[in-house]
């Protein structure tokens, strides 16, 4: 199989371009990214896993590039709340207009399969029930509205000839070549190992599902290999991976050991806050549940955050957080607000390797 990965330099491409290797080594993977993150490399170049690598924005993306593909998998997204909230125009266009707009060149182009990172946090404040894929949706974010509108986008142009899977991730975690501290447990490990504490500036309240990337990966492989529907938008990740925020955090702190928990009981609750029901992903792929061990995870993202040279810069300052990273990049004159590249151009089609 051939597959096209948008956004492989991404915190996800890297891992699930590892797993694919190891379970299917007869796919040819084919990267797509802009490369605004490419420089946080924190483990082993992932670049091995991939027959070709395209520098180019995926609003540019060339029909060359999708032609003779079996498969896209979209990862290429403006990533979460704080960039979604800074950058909302182009959260919009990545992640909902070029991502249904690429889909419909795929179908166009004979693609036979498009698999579409959704998110959990279109389910925004839900109460306490969990909420199953069928429920209202109650989107709370520009990031949240995005995968709303590309899933709307998205259900139409699926057919007997072009199966779409949207995926509706947890909120990711864990170790990975190109590793993001702007992730709730990514970043109490980090503070933990780092500051001997974690603060939990909300009143950790808010419940949250939690998906290792390891386990996003295992979920990719089957919207790449599933039958059935034409059409299927399903909830990844479980229930024994579910905390409210300040239990995560004590959590943390169990594995660790030697950790201060502080949550701030005086702050407003976080109106995020959202349990899911996977079991339509139980029945659905029961060969690619998730399997990551929570003390594990932990323990792997001690490892590989205590290997990171932070250069002298408190880790919220670091380019480990994605919105630094763009910020920096836009004050030096090199990224546009819409996220374009000013210079160097990468919306140029450039074979990386």
């Amino acid at each position: 199989m051939r597959i096209v990965v948008t956004g492989h330099k991404g915190y996800v491409g890297p891992v699930f371009a590892r797993h694919a290797s190891e379970r299917q080594p007869g796919w040819e993977l084919t990267g797509v990214d802009a490369e605004f993150f490419a420089g946080q490399l924190t483990g082993p170049d992932p670049a091995r896993f991939f027959r070709r690598e395209i520098r180019a924005d995926v609003r540019d993306l060339p029909d060359e590039v999708l032609r003779g593909a079996d498969a896209v998998v979209y990862l290429a997204a403006v990533s979460n709340d704080p960039m979604g909230k800074e950058f909302e125009a182009a959260t919009m266009q990545i992640n909902a207009a070029t991502a249904v707009a690429t889909a419909a060149r795929c179908r166009a182009l004979g693609v036979g399969r498009f698999v579409f990172a959704s998110s959990c946090s279109i389910y925004g404040s839900a109460g306490d029930a969990p909420r199953a894929e069928s429920d209202a949706l109650n989107p709370l974010t520009a990031y949240a509205r995005s995968k709303v509108a590309a899933e709307n986008g998205l259900r139409p142009l699926a057919g007997p000839d072009f199966s779409v899977t949207c995926l509706r991730f947890a909120t990711a975690c864990g170790a990975s070549p190109r590793l993001r501290l702007d992730l709730v447990l990514n970043d109490f490990v980090a503070s933990a190992l780092l500051t001997g504490r974690i603060e939990v500036l909300s009143d950790g309240s808010p419940w949250r599902p939690l998906v290792h990337v390891d386990d996003m990966a295992r979920a990719i492989e089957w919207g790449l290999s599933r039958g059935g529907d034409p059409f299927v938008s399903v909830n990844v990740g479980s229930a024994e991976w579910t905390w409210q925020i300040g239990g995560l955090a004590h959590d943390v702190a169990d594995v660790l050991g030697g950790v201060e928990v502080s949550i701030n009981k005086a702050a407003q609750p976080d109106n995020r806050s959202y349990k899911v029901d996977f079991s339509l992903f139980q029945k659905l792929a029961p060969h690619h549940q998730p399997q990551k061990r929570f003390d594990v995870a932990v323990r792997e993202l001690k490892d590989q955050v205590s290997r990171i040279d932070f250069g002298g810069l408190p880790f919220r300052k670091s380019p480990y957080l994605r919105l630094n990273v763009l910020r920096d990049l836009k004050a030096e004159n090199r990224l546009s607000q819409d996220l374009r590249w000013l210079a160097p151009s990468a919306a140029e089609l450039v074979p990386a390797k």
